[in-house]
């Protein structure tokens, strides 16, 4: 019989390339990752992995393996959520990851619903880098986190994941009117090799220049505290930019920026998780923002940064 325990780390294997990844991942010494996989391959009585000096790799059947665990994983996910169901109302603690944004302007009302409708919650909030949220989920330290995307930026997704569309929002430019007016100005991004830098540059290419940035930022509220003074433009999303400072300038251009809600493939039906997105939707009442119109349970959150 496999051990689906063994099974996990042999799919963070195909995901991170190295055990030494692994092990960080998993808290786990990269010596006792070794030696779970080694008797997972005793267990499937076919080598899984082929080892060069230092380096690893999979073997067929360890590429093989992988695809079915991911269906097993998925199944026991489900098998959970079933017995939950089972239970009654959703209780005990319910971990929730959020990007910067999000945490501040949207989780707080989510939280407020959550405490009014299933008291018997604990909701236990973690900031996250939406680039982080996949192993966060997949290492089972979070149970359900918001991620984004945006427009000129293709998510790289992870398909042992799923996602719910939560809301759409524009991006706005500050103190001008269209990208083209700011092909001469300096701007203000996020760091390099970010979701929201690669949006930014790619926005300014299609608008027929190449940006001169002058400030790495990966706050919004820095950002806008930056732009008004006069250090440069810069591209913030709505939820962002719902109180900007004075002197600031926001002129809505026609790209957007789609929040969505991330669990494990499998977990989506658990009660403390629909019980989390119901809170979401009741908190974006109160906002100025769009629902979502992408379509339900795509297969993996975007690797994104904030």
């Amino acid at each position: 019989m496999l051990d689906p325990r063994k099974l996990r780390l042999l799919r963070e294997l195909a995901r991170r390339g190295t055990i030494a990844a692994v092990a960080e991942a998993v808290t786990f010494t990269p010596s006792a990752v070794s030696q779970q996989l080694s008797a997972l391959e005793r267990e499937a009585g076919v080598p899984l992995l082929e080892r060069t000096g230092r380096t690893v790799a999979l073997t067929p059947a360890g590429h093989l393996l992988v695809e079915h665990a991911q269906a097993v994983l998925e199944e026991l996910e489900r098998a959970a959520a079933a017995l939950a169901a089972v239970r009654g109302a959703p209780s005990g603690p319910l971990r929730m990851g959020a990007f910067p944004t999000a945490a501040r302007v949207l989780v707080p009302a989510a939280l407020a619903e959550l405490a009014r409708a299933h008291p018997a919650l604990e909701p236990m909030v973690r900031e996250i880098d939406p680039a982080d949220v996949s192993g966060a989920l997949r290492a089972g330290e979070l149970d359900v986190a918001l991620v984004h995307e945006y427009d000129f930026v293709p998510p790289v997704t992870d398909a042992s994941l799923a996602t719910e569309p939560l809301f759409a929002e524009p991006m706005y430019l500050t103190g001008r009117r269209t990208l083209g007016d700011a092909r001469h100005d300096p701007w203000i991004m996020s760091k390099p090799d970010t979701l929201c830098h690669t949006m930014a540059v790619r926005a300014c290419q299609a608008a027929g220049f190449e940006p001169r940035v002058r400030h790495h930022v990966d706050d919004f509220d820095t950002v806008l505290a930056f732009a008004a003074a006069g250090q440069g433009v810069a591209l913030v999303p709505r939820l962002a930019a719902l109180a900007p400072p004075p002197g600031v300038t926001l002129t809505e251009l026609s790209l957007s920026r789609r929040t969505l809600a991330a669990f494990r493939r499998g977990y989506g039906e658990h009660p403390a998780i629909r019980a989390a997105v119901a809170a979401f939707h009741t908190a974006l009442t109160g906002l100025p923002l769009t629902p979502s119109n992408l379509p339900s349970s795509r297969p993996g959150p975007p690797l994104s940064r904030s």
